[in-house]
């Protein structure tokens, strides 16, 4: 049984038309252990996709560097919010900005009010978990310097959710300044992939395979070990999930991700952490990116309503 709050009991019929597009478009990521190596290696990576310039005119934009790469933040017209969202975007550590996530982060401007800063962070392989985060942790110390903590905000989709989930633990054992909250849509929270639950889940999901992703955590690990905390917070300690800040995780019920995102917010509340979890049944994965539908206009909306509490 889960313990998230299903907020969509039945998928709208432009989600389940929408979701069915994608089905039919080329895969973003392999589909097996096997396809990972070709996918990867001496592929011509392609750039992160740029801020559209309708988004840009509608907001202030600043961009700026940390750790050696570029920051994009937007502000609402008016100026800078009163809080601030770092904002990680998916891509499986392997694949740069999307041209959809523009539009998300744009809408979460909108609804909340607030600033977001989205940085282009170096993938693997051809960078590391450690470059990736040396970016997020130079990212957040910028941010710390313009906003008190409280009012910061790390968020991020997928790999991205992963990432921010990862500041926020690196900043619990290091005794740094903790942000305000954490908003995680779909977060990557096992790269080991081992919960066999997700395999009942795998048939309905359009975009995710339990083998291919497991085979490029590995890669994406390096040398480190994929299973350890540092790697995957479903694995991090009772001590340190109790002192995460309050935290609201987003999944569909066709999103692979929905298993592990039950399991960590079951051992982050018996911890004593302020973790709630929403789901929506029949959304695929990162669903809050398809805009129009019902589900994302509702998911932008309690995270608005999070973010100003």
């Amino acid at each position: 049984m889960s313990l998230g709050e299903l907020r969509s009991a039945k998928p709208s019929l432009l989600m389940r038309f929408l979701t069915w597009l994608v089905s039919r478009q080329p895969s973003v990521f392999p589909k097996t252990t096997e396809a990972v190596a070709p996918f990867l290696e001496g592929r011509k990576l392609p750039p992160d996709a740029p801020l559209p310039d309708k988004i840009a005119k509608r907001y202030s934009v600043e961009r700026w560097q940390a750790a050696g790469h570029e920051c994009v933040t937007i502000h609402p017209k008016s100026g800078k919010g009163a809080r601030h969202i770092l904002y990680f975007h998916g891509g499986g550590f392997v694949l740069p900005m999307f041209e959809v996530h523009w539009p998300l982060v744009a809408a979460m401007v909108d609804r909340a009010g607030v600033s977001v800063t989205v940085p282009l962070y170096p993938v693997a392989p051809e960078s590391s978990k450690q470059a990736q985060d040396d970016v997020a942790d130079a990212a957040y110390a910028k941010l710390l310097g313009e906003w008190d903590a409280p009012d910061l905000i790390l968020s991020g989709d997928s790999a991205g959710g992963h990432m921010a989930l990862a500041l926020a633990l690196r900043l619990i054992r290091s005794g740094g300044s903790k942000p305000g909250r954490l908003v995680l849509f779909a977060p990557w929270l096992d790269v080991t992939m081992a919960d066999e639950a997700m395999r009942a889940v795998e048939p309905h999901d359009v975009m995710l395979k339990v083998d291919a992703l497991r085979e490029l955590g590995r890669v994406w690990a390096g040398d480190e070990d994929p299973a350890s905390p540092e790697c995957s917070p479903l694995y991090t300690a009772d001590s340190e999930l109790a002192q995460l800040p309050p935290t609201q995780i987003y999944v569909g019920r066709h999103d692979l991700f929905v298993i592990d995102s039950r399991s960590f917010t079951e051992r982050a509340r018996a911890a004593g952490a302020d973790v709630s979890l929403f789901e929506y049944e029949g959304a695929p994965h990162v669903f809050m990116a398809i805009l129009p539908t019902r589900e994302s206009k509702d998911c932008l909306s309690l995270v608005a309503d999070f973010v100003k509490s």
